[in-house]
Order: C-alpha cells, then sequence, then structure tokens
C-alpha cells in the first residue's frame, strides 16, 4: 500500500517498449520531480535493449524484465504512491483489471496513471477506452484533452481523469539560427513503420540523397529509432539501413544515417524533415524550423494529416528550392508546445490531482469502462492475451512464480527469448515480403 507523507511520492513505471519506456520515465519525473523510481519492463517483442534504455538516460532504482502477472502481484506487494501504465491500450486494460483484482480488499492503493507516448492519429476510441478506468489519463495538449472527454462522453463513461499536460521529453534550448561553426544541418527523423511500403521509403531516402547533393554545403542526418536486431514500438520490415545500402550510388558524403537521444540530434538542427513522428512536436518546441512531408499525400494512415493547420506542410521540392515552414502559432498552443517558455507549468494540473488522490485516506477501486458485461465479446480475449482471465486473476500456469529465478535460468531464458526475437524479425523482413511477392504472381 502507498506511502501517504510530504516525501515526494514512489512511482512504479511498466513499460513495453523503448518510446513508451521513455515517455513512463519521464512522465514519472515531471510528475514527482526527485522521488524514486522502479522501472518494469513488460516481457515481449518490442522489450527495449540496454542501449535503447540507456539512450533515455533515466535513472532508476530498480529495473527489471517482468511478465503482466508478475508485475501486478509486485505491485499489490510493494508501497508505491503512482504506478503509471506505459503501454498499449491492450496491455493498460489488462493490468488494470489485474491491478483491480490484486488490490481488492487492501485499506489503499496507489494512484494509477496512464497516458498516450506521442500524437494520437488513429484508433483513438479503441485505445481511449482499453485506457479508461486508470485515476488520471493524461493528454498530451488541449487539443487531445478535449477529444479525450468527448469520446468518454459519448460512450458514457466518467471523463473526470482526463488531465492536460504535455509530452514530457519537450526541452533544449530555443533554437538561436545557424551557427557558423557547423555545417547547416538537415534532419529527417524517419519513422519505423510510416510510411510501411518499401517504395515510398525509398523515395524518402531518395529524396534526402537528392537534397544533399543540391546543397553540398549542408549536412543532411538520416536519425532513425533504432540498430539492426533491435525491436521498436512499431514493426519496421524495410529497415533504412538495409535501403541505403542497395541505393543506386549509394549515399554522398554529405548524406548519413544517425542514431541517439532526439535532444542532442535537435541540438544541431537547422530544418527538421518528418512524415508524422512526434520529433516534430520537439522541434517546433524548440522553434527550429519543421517541415512535414506532402510527398506521399496528406492521408490518415501517415498520420500528417494531424498536422493540418499548423503551416508546417511542405514537399521535398519545396524544401529543395530552400523555403522554411512558419508553424501557426494558434496551432501548436493547441498541440501543447510551447515555445514561449509556458512549458514549465505543463505538469501542474497533473501534479495537483495527483497530491490530491495521494492525499486521501483511500482510493475507491478502479472501474474501467470494459467489464464482462459491457463489452463480453472483447474483454475476455484483451486479458487473456496478456495472461489474466475475466476477472483479473492470472490465469494458470501465467501467476507469479513463487521464488525469483536463478542466474542460468534467467540467462537461458534471455537467450531462448533474444533468439525467438530474431526470428521474428527475420520473418517480418524477409519471409513475409518474399510471400507477398510470390501471391502477386
Amino acid at each position: 500500500m502507498p506511502s501517504r507523507t510530504e516525501t515526494p511520492p514512489r512511482v512504479a513505471v511498466l513499460a513495453d517498449s523503448d518510446t513508451r519506456w521513455k515517455w513512463g520515465a519521464l512522465t514519472a519525473h515531471r510528475l514527482a520531480p526527485g522521488g524514486p523510481l522502479d522501472g518494469y519492463l513488460l516481457r515481449g517483442r518490442a522489450t527495449p535493449t540496454v542501449r535503447q534504455l540507456a539512450e533515455v538516460g533515466v535513472r532508476t532504482d530498480v529495473l527489471r524484465e517482468v511478465t503482466g502477472a508478475r508485475f501486478v502481484a509486485t505491485a499489490g506487494r510493494e508501497r508505491y504512491d503512482v504506478v503509471v501504465l506505459a503501454c498499449v491500450g491492450g496491455a493498460v486494460q489488462a493490468m488494470l483489471h489485474g491491478l483491480r483484482h490484486a488490490w481488492a480488499g487492501a485499506p489503499a492503493r496507489p494512484v494509477v496513471v496512464t497516458g498516450y507516448v506521442g500524437v494520437v492519429y488513429e484508433k483513438l476510441a479503441d485505445g481511449l477506452l482499453l485506457r479508461h478506468g486508470a485515476d488520471v489519463v493524461l493528454a498530451n495538449s488541449r487539443d487531445d484533452a478535449e477529444r479525450f472527454r468527448a469520446v468518454y462522453a459519448g460512450a458514457g463513461a466518467p471523463a473526470d481523469g482526463v488531465t492536460e499536460c504535455a509530452l514530457p521529453f519537450l526541452d533544449g534550448e530555443r533554437y538561436a539560427g545557424p551557427s557558423p561553426e557547423r555545417p547547416y544541418t538537415v534532419v529527417f527523423a524517419a519513422q519505423p513503420s510510416v510510411p510501411d511500403g518499401r517504395a515510398d521509403r525509398l523515395y524518402l531516402l531518395e529524396r534526402a540523397a537528392r537534397h544533399a547533393r543540391l546543397h553540398p554545403r549542408r549536412e543532411v542526418l538520416v536519425k532513425l529509432r533504432s540498430r539492426p536486431g533491435e525491436h521498436t514500438t512499431h514493426i519496421e520490415e524495410h529497415p533504412y539501413q538495409k535501403l541505403a545500402a542497395r541505393l543506386p550510388g549509394g549515399l554522398p558524403p554529405n548524406c548519413r544515417l544517425v542514431y541517439g537521444h532526439m535532444g542532442e540530434v535537435l541540438d544541431r538542427t537547422d530544418l527538421l524533415v518528418t512524415v508524422s513522428s512526434t520529433a516534430a512536436l520537439e522541434s517546433l518546441h524548440r522553434a527550429v524550423p519543421t517541415a512535414v512531408l506532402t510527398d506521399l499525400g496528406i492521408r490518415e494512415p501517415l498520420g500528417n494529416h494531424h498536422f493540418l493547420g499548423s503551416g508546417c506542410l511542405a514537399s521535398w521540392d519545396e524544401l529543395d528550392a530552400g523555403h522554411l515552414p512558419a508553424p501557426d502559432p494558434r496551432w501548436t498552443a493547441r498541440q501543447g508546445v510551447a515555445p514561449d517558455g509556458s512549458y514549465a507549468h505543463a505538469f501542474d494540473a497533473a501534479r495537483e490531482r495527483i497530491a490530491d488522490l495521494t492525499a486521501r485516506p483511500a482510493l475507491p477501486p478502479l472501474v474501467p469502462y470494459y467489464t464482462a458485461r459491457t463489452a463480453p465479446g472483447y474483454l475476455p480475449a484483451v486479458l487473456a492475451r496478456h495472461g489474466f482471465d475475466p476477472e483479473g486473476r492470472p490465469l494458470p500456469g501465467r501467476a507469479a512464480p513463487a521464488r525469483e529465478e536463478n542466474a542460468l535460468r534467467r540467462a537461458t531464458r534471455t537467450a531462448l527469448r533474444d533468439m525467438a526475437r530474431g526470428a521474428y524479425r527475420h520473418g517480418v523482413q524477409r519471409v513475409a515480403p518474399v510471400i507477398r511477392r510470390l501471391g502477386e504472381l
């Protein structure tokens, strides 16, 4: 049970991928500055690597990989004040039901927080209703907060938990213009699954290379999310590393692939180019010129429709000719982007709500919108996928083991897991495209 004291809240973060760990861990530090933080990584296809974790740069008191059942058992035993669920919607719903069962009869329980890692441009109703039941559902902007409340109201679900804040990783120095000490730098922020087709991804890479050739005094960086063999939130069937290796003529000397912390890359960026990456919001927050590409159309599957009205829409042809988009300040203000300095107060409302909840003698049981009564044909499968029955109890064989694994068993399990991930990635990137091509014959 949580400790109701004046000391900083003790927070646990459960994340299931690199980007969600980044959002969850940094959100925890925004909500409880200086407080103790325990990190848990949900075992699965996208569990982040040591390098991906280090890239976020967040210190934790505990960091371990767990199953859903083990996390629920741990959260039911430890004295946390706040639990942040930084997972895909189905996993959040499963944890809400699992935690409700684990905390049944307890005199007190932690505050449960969840939200989204970036721009919400698809599956809005599905993702929101799967997150319903948390005490706090963070909205990264005023626009999101209004949309979230409208969805909950339309479904007849309480919306009092929706709390406006901002993305937790918007920081860094305001852009002061090109520096005479380095080349003018254009950064293309690539995404693992947008666009998803090989031809479209090759086209974008070729255009970045063409821009570098047209402007030999500029440096063009293709910022990648992961190194070969690493997994991210989304499946990447056609990695830019492989496309670059097969690019006719290769990349010019002033165009290269880079990795690392997005904030550090933005420190040397003069123009940020992307299809719809959240990096665009990070860039706009720093007042860096930002272009959202229209080359492949403005379409919902690409996510760039989210930037309608932003003033940032542009094509590579326009950028080649020297165009610099100018963002609309009214649009950026509604999206939680605050280059004017007001970002320092973006989490005040969330901190106040959590302080109010943790100060109460006890909180009522979690009440998700989805139950065996409201969604009998949907909820059981969602919970079973994460190892729980319709009542939130661990399924037989999925309960947390009574004791910790020894070192040999843990090392063996890790090796088998890595082999399985490698086989899965090979199937996605090599076998599946071949099968699709054969099907077209």
